[in-house]
């Protein structure tokens, strides 16, 4: 297979045009070409006047080696990839089923893959299935009635499912578990351009197709499914995992208990802690949704506010403060909304998520600030979790429990905000113009007023007075890191911390990637039931 970098082809061409410029590259007929495949494609707009797509091509010939010899380009090359391979299993006895607690991407990509290698998991979520599940959260948007065990935050699919569904990491992974995480997505339902686009996405309406289609086959390989299921105690007996508890009630004997609870478990960090479970403190980043129109960020990214064969415009935006933290846009949704993402009573956070068609009025993304433990005023393991409470609850204070909201302008003025600009919010959940500044502490709101004057320089207009900020967003990452060793094991013997709540993800595609991890560090120990 030859692979053919850095080839540049203008936004809505053809099939018959690609299959030229990849003959011209190779210094061959197009009826040479046996068969081709994109493996890469991004978008080359730093002259806005002529745009590009930029492929990498696999590309299956005759006489590959004469071919590349003759080329003689850099660009052109031999490639062979490498599919991934589970490992062979252990030697070790296991006696009892793998249970997996929590069904976000790390708690369904570890289930998927023991339930395929004859593991049988059991596979425990405290909220409802992706469909009920989705019905609740609307329930919730259009009433405020909030459901704390299946909401944004909690049930099948995790924090994820209500995101815009980016499938793009920066993990580095040489044997080939990030695009097998994707070629599982593709399985499941998921468009197969997610393979091959720099920056994929799925969005919140394909990815409950998905979720569902995955946990229906880890069923057909023998695992179990359980909804309304919370584990609310673990048995530890002699520094191992004897059995979980479910509901306060019904106990589950296991040798082994993955702890792909999400971010957002704060009672389940709690129980942890009382069990004595290692876990330590971890930095994070909190403060607020922007909103702009997606025009806005279409001209600036691509010199147009509509081009029909172009995706609508992201941006990545970080900047260092003076005061020495850093902050810098998170989650970015174009064509996307905000959304109130709160778990617990009397308590708001918000996040922001988008359709696959990316085709609301307005982009929105998090502009967040780096806080430490130096910032949470304890060094009780889960400060940080009582940190983002007390944002969150001067956040449902603030708005009295609708979202808060707050022009830019007013709130670089400290002022509370009583009529809309230009900028029509796109929010799922109500919202009401407040003083957002009332939520936050003094320099979470001196660091943001700099950071976005300061990204008005990169993309034009973002600081405009117009702007639509709402808050609070708080659950970037897991405010805590359980400790586990380099066989992904914690202290307490059977317990494995794993994905993003455990602290070693950052994301959708990350989370599941470490959700194989555990998966093969379970498999390379113990033999299959």
């Amino acid at each position: 297979m030859i692979r053919i970098q850095q080839l540049k082809l203008s936004p809505g061409h053809s099939e018959e045009q690609m299959v030229s410029e990849i003959a011209k590259a190779l210094k061959i007929k197009k009826d040479g070409i046996r068969s081709y495949r994109i493996a890469k494609r991004s978008i080359d707009a730093r002259k806005k006047n002529d745009i590009k797509f930029v492929y990498a091509i696999d590309v299956e010939t005759s006489d590959e080696k004469v071919i590349i010899r003759k080329v003689n380009n850099n660009n052109v090359m031999s490639t062979n990839e490498v599919p991934y391979v589970f490992p062979p299993s252990g030697d070790e006895e296991l006696k009892r089923r793998p249970v997996i607690i929590g069904t976000g991407p790390a708690g369904l990509y570890c289930g998927l893959f023991l339930a395929k290698h004859g593991y049988r998991p059991i596979l425990l979520e405290r909220g409802e299935e992706v469909q009920k599940r989705m019905k609740s959260v609307d329930r919730f948007w259009n009433t405020g009635i909030l459901d704390t065990s299946s909401n944004v935050q909690f049930g099948e699919g995790g924090a994820g499912t209500f995101s815009d569904g980016k499938l793009n990491t920066l993990v580095k992974d040489p044997v080939g578990r990030n695009r097998k995480v994707l070629e599982v997505f593709v399985d499941a339902g998921a468009p197969s351009e997610i393979l091959y686009l720099n920056k994929p996405h799925i969005g919140t309406d394909v990815l409950s197709r998905v979720v569902e289609n995955i946990r229906e086959e880890i069923k057909r390989y023998g695992g179990e499914v359980r909804f309304g299921s919370q584990v609310t105690d673990i048995e530890i007996e002699n520094g191992s995992v004897r059995s979980v508890t479910v509901n306060g009630k019904e106990k589950i004997e296991t040798d082994i208990a993955v702890l792909s609870i999400g971010h957002s478990a704060r009672d389940t960090f709690e129980m942890l802690h009382r069990k004595s479970v290692p876990m330590t403190q971890k930095c994070f980043a909190v403060g607020v949704r922007i909103e702009h129109p997606q025009a806005l960020i279409n001209k600036s990214q691509y010199g147009t506010t509509e081009n029909p064969y172009l995706p609508v415009a992201d941006y990545k935006l970080v900047k260092q403060l003076q005061d020495g933290r850093s902050i810098y846009s998170f989650c970015m949704c174009p064509g996307g909304y905000v959304v109130n993402a709160s778990s617990e009573e009397n308590r708001l956070a918000v996040n922001g998520m988008s359709y696959h068609a990316r085709d609301s009025r307005n982009a929105n993304s998090a502009m967040i600030v780096t806080v430490t433990p130096e910032d949470f005023g304890s060094d009780h393991a889960l400060a940080g979790v009582e940190f983002q409470r007390r944002l969150e609850e001067k956040a449902f204070a603030a708005g009295a429990g609708k979202i808060p909201a707050q022009l830019f302008g007013d709130f670089c003025d400290n002022r509370g905000s009583t009529m809309l600009g230009d900028i029509e919010p796109c929010m799922k959940g109500e919202y009401v113009l407040t003083n957002l500044r009332e939520a936050l502490p003094d320099f979470l709101s001196r660091s943001l007023i700099e950071g976005i004057r300061g990204f008005d320089g990169m993309i034009r207009g973002f600081g405009r007075m117009d702007a639509v900020l709402s808050g609070v967003e708080s659950r970037t990452s897991s405010p805590v890191r359980i400790t586990r060793d380099e066989y992904f094991e914690s202290e307490i013997a059977g317990l494995y911390p794993c994905g993003e709540g455990a602290g070693y993800a950052g994301g959708i595609t990350s989370a599941a990637m470490d959700g194989i991890k555990v998966a093969e560090a379970v498999a390379k120990k113990y033999h299959p039931l």
